[in-house]
């Protein structure tokens, strides 16, 4: 059985978000494992409300800021993936990691 490994990046910084992931990338690529990615989804525009005090009605302008994301697949290398799950990141960068567990063709369920 092989795993599938995906990670999710979210960030405010596009430059940086760009500059990590394609640098996990190379470190992915280097190792010998198969990487599909980065894909990018569309940039996210969110609004903020913000209020002057507990009360409703007296508010300032709202926070607009746009959150953008990369999409990276680990296949098959474990030993890669957990090493980078363990990386270090700014803390301007989110990032959200699934592995799936895939089973050959064929494979019958017991």
């Amino acid at each position: 059985m092989t795993f599938v490994t995906k990670l999710t990046f979210q960030s405010g910084n596009r430059y940086e978000l760009e500059d990590h992931v394609s640098e996990i990338q190379d470190i992915v690529e280097r190792k010998g494992a198969e990487c599909k990615g980065p894909h990018a989804e569309p940039p996210e525009n969110v609004r903020v409300p913000q209020y002057r005090n507990l009360a409703p009605g007296d508010e300032f302008s709202p926070w607009d800021y746009t959150v953008y994301s990369r999409k990276l697949e680990i296949h098959g290398n474990d030993h890669i993936a957990r090493e980078i799950g363990h990386m270090a990141f700014p803390d301007s960068i989110h990032i959200e990691i699934e592995v799936e567990q895939k089973k050959p063709l064929g494979h019958r369920r017991e």
